[in-house]
């Protein structure tokens, strides 16, 4: 029997907005780290999986539910816990040396004796020769592997990865990745066990003993798949490729309105997220889909390959275009609807009509703000107006990017107008005009 190292009991956690409102960023997280596994979590921007590794750090406490480290409580940080940031959160007026010391440092280690450690550990992290180097003269690969190094140098049994490789470039991220495997699968480092949260789901299939899908609002482990491949996994097997193919299947499938995207439709509310897909990724999927040889059905991990987008981005166009009735998700699959085969052959006027009918069908904050316009005598209405009202069920950052894809999507679909100089969303002069010569 695996021995549990890290257990979240029916964990919870809630944000307060701006308006003082409560909002569930978690609930009912429940989840085993065992020793001698590496497990990767995968779930859309704003699903709380960060929230969730501050909890098991011990950077930030629960709400509701418990957390156990061996067995008993986590109360505050644990030292056999350590996490590793995508931002690399190095302090840029120490030198690499003084960085991978600092946790030792805080610990009242003996000067001589961090120092050993320390390079030891730069060493085997691979930067030997840069002990005296700031962050500021490292590449973007390097100063990851200071804040990695900083982290190993602490010996944790538990290492939380925290989107650590995807501020890199692709091949330093899949080198630095195959290191830290190397490194584990070795026992050159002490640590027992790995959780990381990621966008790709290559990288996923490729580091992971079992991949969690997380769902949204609030965040809870969803799906789990097993991955019993041995180590060294090859990218282009076919039973790599299989896996990547089951993963995008459990994080299309059955998510409902609040998850990533339901296998038909995706039914908002108005206080909900907006995918953030942007008009010209979304028409080039469309486009993509209807030529050959697609022929209006892609496998998502192809059409991963085909369009060079990262799993997160193609995700939430296919979110977008699912949303508007555009496209729908099947067995892993996307295939476009008689709507978007429309959409895909049509003009530029054709398809701003098509658009703006659909975003007033199917996009309630959309139809909300041209009511307001409607009702609004001048025709002008403030962007704060509709902020305040998103920050009623969303987090500040999450309101105001929910507000940015509404007002792109809108303008597009010539709904309204929106003055940038001064954040006010305007009738369309055509509207204007139309309602003038009603008068």
């Amino acid at each position: 029997m695996r021995t549990p190292i890290v257990e979240l009991k029916a964990v919870g956690k809630h944000f307060r907005g701006a308006d003082g409102s409560a909002r569930a960023v978690l609930e009912g997280v429940d989840f085993t780290l065992h020793e001698g596994e590496i497990v990767a979590l995968l779930g859309q921007s704003g699903s709380g999986k960060s929230t969730m590794l501050r909890i098991m750090a011990g950077l930030i406490p629960a709400d509701a539910g418990q957390v156990l480290y061996r067995g008993m409580p986590l109360y505050g940080t644990a030292r056999g816990i350590r996490m590793v940031f995508q931002s690399f959160a190095l302090f840029p007026w120490l030198t690499v040396q003084k960085n991978v010391e600092l946790g030792l440092e805080a610990q009242g280690m003996p000067a001589e004796q961090r120092a050993r450690r320390a390079e030891k550990m730069i060493d085997l992290i691979g930067l030997s020769g840069f002990e005296g180097a700031l962050p500021r003269e490292l590449s973007g690969g390097m100063r990851q592997r200071v804040g990695i190094a900083r982290a190993l140098v602490m010996e944790p049994e538990v290492l939380l990865m925290d989107e650590a490789f995807s501020a890199l470039d692709v091949l330093t991220g899949e080198r630095l990745r195959e290191e830290i495997l190397e490194l584990w699968q070795s026992g050159q480092i002490p640590t027992k066990a790995i959780l990381v949260v990621s966008h790709n789901i290559e990288e996923a299939v490729m580091m992971a003993d079992r991949v969690l899908i997380f769902a949204s609002d609030p965040g809870r482990v969803r799906a789990e798949l097993p991955i019993a491949l041995p180590q060294p996994r090859k990218a282009e097997s076919s039973e790599v490729r299989l896996l990547i193919d089951q993963v995008y299947e459990l994080m299309t499938a059955g998510a409902g309105r609040r998850g990533l995207i339901s296998e038909k439709e995706v039914k908002l509310q108005l206080g909900d997220r907006l995918p953030q897909a942007g008009i010209a990724h979304m028409e080039g999927i469309l486009e993509l889909l209807a030529e050959e040889p697609f022929s209006g059905r892609a496998d998502l991990p192809q059409l991963a390959e085909e369009t060079e987008m990262t799993d997160a981005e193609l995700l939430e166009v296919l979110n977008g275009l699912i949303l508007l009735g555009f496209a729908y998700l099947t067995k892993g699959d996307m295939l476009l609807t008689e709507l978007g085969s429309r959409y895909a052959a049509a003009s530029n006027m054709e398809r701003q009509e098509l658009f703006g009918r659909q975003l007033l069908e199917h996009v309630p904050l959309i139809a909300y703000i041209c009511h307001g316009l409607e009702q609004d005598k001048s025709g002008d209405l403030p962007e704060d107006l509709f902020l305040k009202l998103l920050r009623f069920t969303l987090s500040a950052e999450e309101a105001e990017k929910a507000l940015r894809v509404a007002i792109e999507w809108g303008r597009y679909g010539d709904l309204f107008e929106y003055n940038f100089n001064t954040g006010v969303i305007q009738m369309s002069r055509e509207d204007e005009q139309d309602e003038e010569d009603a008068l």
